[in-house]
């Protein structure tokens, strides 16, 4: 079975982005973002799909993306922060190479900021980036075979810690 060699998971402002294109630079192969995959194929900004159909009709469309990813992609795989809610996702985890990018709040906070884009945010961004932490950090730990903590790191540190746990080499 074809399946990632890297899938990151975690919340907003953590990193997955930056970390996951480095990542696939080192190891000579793709980087997928399974949100990209979402504001591709609905035409809109997440924020967007959020308002307008609501939570529902996101994960459900996430939850597809996710599948997709999981059984096309080869390389580096990037899941949006809320993904692992889904248990089906999990499941489909299972026996992967996750890594789970952790951060404490005051560094989330600052590197997401209040930005609007943001939908589970809008109101009172810290409180409720520890509320969702709080319900997702099991979740994040459930799935992972391995957690790398992100603050005080450059995307660079981050990238070699996740390579040093899951015992990979550059390309």
């Amino acid at each position: 079975m074809n399946s990632p060699l890297v899938v990151l998971v975690g919340p907003m402002g953590v990193g997955k982005s930056t970390v996951g294109e480095l990542l696939a630079a080192r190891l000579g192969a793709a980087y997928r973002d399974t949100d990209a995959d979402i504001v591709a194929a609905e035409g809109r900004p997440i924020s967007d799909i959020f308002v307008e159909e609501g939570e529902e009709y996101f994960r459900a469309r996430e939850r597809e993306a996710v599948r997709t990813a999981v059984e096309r992609h080869t390389g580096v795989l990037a899941l949006g922060g809320g993904a692992i809610l889904d248990p089906s996702t999990r499941e489909l985890l299972t026996g992967l190479p996750v890594v789970f990018l952790d951060v404490e709040v005051n560094e989330a906070v600052r590197r997401v900021g209040l930005n609007t884009a943001r939908p589970l945010l809008a109101v009172n961004p810290r409180q409720q980036w520890r509320q969702l932490m709080e319900q997702r950090r099991p979740l994040y730990n459930q799935v992972a075979r391995a957690v790398v903590a992100t603050d005080e790191r450059t995307p660079e540190e981050v990238a070699q810690a996740v390579l040093d746990a899951l015992e990979l080499k550059d390309a």
